[in-house]
């Protein structure tokens, strides 16, 4: 707790503020977020020295910590900055060392990712000063592209990424675009060789979530143009997992975004290839699995149940080394299971399988597939004769797309909806055609 207590200091005395100026600054934060601190500025006072104390320190509570996040999220130009090596980066690190809870951080964090998109502002937040001089730098001069540019773009791919769920996707689209460009005018450049395979690795990861980001904002031409950048670029790492990986998740998109199934199947027959020769099994079950899901919505249940037992082989591999490790595990493959199932099987063995996938997807960043999967178990119910209760989970899902603005979990809605036809003049369907249009508008 004593180097908690260290950081506070050393992160005021570097704002140049004495304690009775933080106290006045907190009181004026709460007062412009339109909660105003009972408390005097003594007392105000006397708390921030007991964040400070060399003997006994004290975590800040709640209140004060969202106070503090929002005065040290905002540098002296007055730009919200969240990234490495910021004020607000070095606020986090010292709660952690006065003992506050991980969760707690990622909540703050998040609420801050919010609040800098607000006003549409913010799109340098999640770059750290040292990431913003390299990129000014770079950006003028190509060859000065280093090390500290390429871990912060990395980094500011990967907050994005894990805000998916937990934030607005028009959001996260504004906060990705200074990667975007900056990954695009970079490799333009004549950026150092040795540093181009990662630069180019952190372009693929920028632009295959661009591609998600811009389809589930309705904006399919932006969309396209940023996975055949993805796939450009992708085409010319080593790593083929990484192409791999981009014609997932543009086939994903294609599925919902163009008539029949035969452009999606194409890029998931791609992907499987590529995943095939690459150096990650987790992906390349992934890729079984999609496949799985693409044979089964055309019927072909023989293919579908051989894309599944393949990739339950690759799962139970040994994965010791996978690059990429944590993007696939058997309960985001029970999902394709049960949409087997639900296509060219029984409709109760999917429910289950749905069921249990539902179960496992706890975390902010599943959300969204949370929603998806639930509208399916949704579906199945509706083939079970089980009207009501596939009511009751589209009313979550309804609660979920609205507050991300997927298009996914939109879609996925209305195709249920339209399965519920046949109880049109049900109460059950009245409440959620009622909560559709209060929170979605159709």
């Amino acid at each position: 707790m004593l180097l908690g207590a260290a950081a506070f200091k050393s992160l005021r005395k570097a704002r140049g503020l004495s304690l009775a100026e933080t106290s006045r600054a907190l009181i004026a934060t709460a007062r412009r977020l339109g909660q105003p601190l009972d408390s005097s500025a003594s007392s105000v006072q006397r708390s921030a020295a007991r964040w400070e104390s060399a003997t006994r320190p004290i975590l800040p509570s709640d209140r004060y910590q969202l106070l503090l996040a929002h005065l040290y999220a905002r540098g002296a130009d007055g730009h919200i900055a969240l990234g490495p090596g910021s004020d607000f980066a070095e606020l986090l690190d010292a709660l952690a060392h006065l003992g506050e809870a991980e969760a707690r951080l990622s909540d703050l964090r998040a609420l801050l990712m919010r609040t800098a998109t607000d006003d549409g502002t913010g799109l340098l937040a999640l770059l750290g000063p040292a990431t913003r001089l390299s990129m000014a730098a770079a950006l003028t001069d190509p060859t000065r592209v280093d090390e500290v540019l390429l871990d912060g773009l990395r980094t500011a791919v990967g907050d994005v990424n894990a805000h998916v769920g937990s934030l607005p996707f028009a959001r996260l689209q504004l906060l990705l675009a200074p990667v975007i460009e900056s990954c695009r005018r970079l490799l333009t450049g004549d950026a150092p060789a040795p540093l181009l395979p990662e630069l180019r690795t952190v372009a693929v990861q920028a632009y295959t979530l661009g591609g998600r980001l811009a389809f589930e904002t309705r904006d399919d031409q932006a969309s396209h143009a940023l996975y055949a950048a993805a796939t450009a670029t992708a085409g010319q790492l080593d790593a083929r997992w990484r192409r791999a990986v981009v014609h997932m998740s543009h086939a994903l998109v294609t599925l919902y975004s163009a008539p029949g199934i035969e452009a999606a199947r194409g890029l998931v027959d791609a992907a499987v290839r590529d995943a095939r020769t690459g150096d990650s099994v987790r992906v390349r079950a992934r890729a079984h699995g999609l496949q799985a899901e693409v044979a089964a919505r055309a019927g072909a249940e023989r293919h579908a149940r051989t894309a599944l037992s393949l990739a339950w082989y690759d799962l139970d591999r040994n994965g010791e080394g996978d690059p990429a490790p944590a993007s696939f595990s058997p309960d985001h493959l029970r999902g394709f299971e049960g949409l087997c199932e639900l296509y060219v099987g029984d409709a109760a063995v999917a429910h289950d399988f749905f069921a249990d996938s539902v179960a496992a997807l706890g975390t902010p960043r599943e959300r969204v597939q949370r929603a998806i999967v639930s509208t399916d178990q949704a579906l199945a119910c509706i083939r079970l004769d089980a009207p009501e209760q596939a009511a009751d989970l589209l009313h979550n899902c309804v609660d979920s797309a609205a507050s991300t603005g997927g298009r996914v979990p939109a879609l996925r809605l209305r195709q249920a909806r339209k399965e519920l036809r046949p109880w049109r003049r049900e109460d059950f369907v009245a409440d959620l055609d009622d909560h559709l249009v209060e929170l979605l508008g159709s």
